[in-house]
């Protein structure tokens, strides 16, 4: 329970979008806004230590006439006593100095408001206990909250914590004294109303737009997740099938032709086409051991079905089993050999099976070589063949295998070369670099 309010918690708290990009004339606009709301305090705040301005309509009476005839007395007319707010307040001009340099800081984080909206309306928040000494200037700081208020609704990724810290900014100010906080007109009261209903509306609209691009982006990684990991099962898929089934067909083809003649060698034709069957088998239960693997870890009844991957130490087996299908193959390893990563291995055993496997469909009779060299930076493997006949399964060759290689050598930072040769035949050529385990 605790655990999921804490989620929630952090998704409102979460950042919904990013900023949008500020121009060289937005920044330009907030530094004038500031300057201006600066010299506006300055320039109409030097009339008084009054804290609020009134103006007044005197009544001056009108001069007897002595030789006129006395006229009955006209009533005065009142005075207009009722004060005019005015939108600052006078300045101490015992404290000119002090109050122009506190106005100042003041004003300045509206210059950054738009880079750093919600942390700009907090600065000025956090500065209203510091400036409560100067009426002028806690009215400036409440135009300058209203505006970085509005910043923050509108521009603000935290929407949510922009939000809640309106209400903040209004009880806060409700604290400070009556006189330095404007009084609000009666006129003015529906537009107060309407205007932030239409800010939070067009807020809820752009927070649900951002929404649902969100939504929209983590569906079109998962599905570029999803198109990643079936190109790898296809790569494997590819890799397993292929070399086996190619040796099984070769195998029965050549059992095929022998059978009435030399029932012996048509027997281990067979047996090799059993071997190979059995291998592929293997293999294809560990790639679907792999699929059907769970958060848990994979089912303990099948879990004994499952063979490691296939590494450097299987080649021999893996080159036997070229040899039964009638292919002549020369393995050789060079130089000191390393522990590698798993994964490398895999790489590295995958190359040669299907180089092998190339040979067999596309070069029948032809005579292969394959080398494993350890050098001091990089591992080299490479399969040679003399060039053949290509066999009947040469058509179903679509490219993706060699395109596979390239994309797992790539992940270790290795690269492939495939081409002819000049005294004819097929070289396969891949280099990875050597890292510890």
């Amino acid at each position: 329970m605790i655990g999921r309010l804490r989620e929630r918690v952090r998704r409102l708290l979460a950042p919904s979008g990013t900023l949008p990009p500020l121009s060289w004339r937005g920044q330009l606009f907030d530094a004038l806004v500031a300057l201006a709301l600066l010299l506006a305090a300055v320039a109409q705040g030097d009339g008084g230590d009054s804290p609020q301005r009134t103006t007044m309509v005197p009544y001056v009476p009108e001069p007897l006439d002595p030789v006129a005839p006395p006229t009955p007395p006209v009533p005065p007319v009142p005075p207009a006593a009722r004060p005019v707010p005015e939108p600052f307040l006078p300045i101490d001009h015992d404290r000119t100095t002090a109050t122009v340099f506190v106005l100042a800081l003041v004003v300045l984080p509206l210059v950054f408001r738009r880079r750093y909206p919600l942390a700009m309306l907090w600065v000025v928040l956090g500065t209203v206990p510091f400036v409560t000494d100067f009426d002028a200037v806690v009215r400036v700081s409440f135009y300058a909250c209203v505006i970085c208020a509005y910043t923050a609704a509108v521009y603000s990724p935290y929407w949510i914590p922009a939000l809640v810290s309106v209400p903040v900014a209004a009880l806060l100010y409700a604290g400070v004294q009556e006189s330095a906080v404007p009084t609000v007109p009666v006129d003015a009261v529906p537009f107060l109303i309407l205007i932030p209903i239409a800010v939070v509306a067009s807020g809820l609209r752009r927070w649900k737009r951002r929404a649902d691009a969100l939504e929209s982006e983590q569906a079109e990684a998962l599905r570029r997740a999803t198109e990643h990991e079936r190109a790898r099962i296809a790569r494997e898929l590819h890799d397993v099938v292929t070399h086996n089934v190619s040796v099984m067909v070769i195998q029965a083809g050549a059992a095929r032709r022998a059978m009435d003649a030399t029932p012996d060698q048509a027997r281990e034709a067979m047996l090799a086409v059993e071997a190979g069957g059995r291998a592929a088998m293997a293999e294809l239960r560990h790639v679907m051991g792999l699929l059907t693997m769970d958060s848990e870890g994979p089912d303990p009844a099948g879990a004994a079905d499952l063979t490691p991957q296939p590494g450097l130490d299987r080649l021999e087996a893996l080159v036997q089993r070229v040899r039964d299908a009638g292919t002549a193959v020369e393995l050789t390893v060079t130089g000191q050999p390393v522990d590698l990563l798993p994964g490398v291995e895999l790489t590295a055993y995958r190359v040669v099976q299907e180089a092998l496997t190339n040979t067999v469909k596309h070069a029948a009779g032809a005579r292969a070589a394959v080398l494993v060299a350890y050098d001091a930076d990089q591992l080299r493997v490479e399969v040679t063949d003399t060039g053949g006949t290509p066999g009947a399964s040469a058509t179903t060759g679509d490219g993706h295998g060699l395109i596979g290689l390239r994309e797992r050598l790539a992940v270790y930072g290795g690269t492939l070369r495939a081409g002819s040769r000049l005294r004819g035949g097929w070289r396969v050529t891949a280099t990875i670099p050597l890292e510890s385990p």
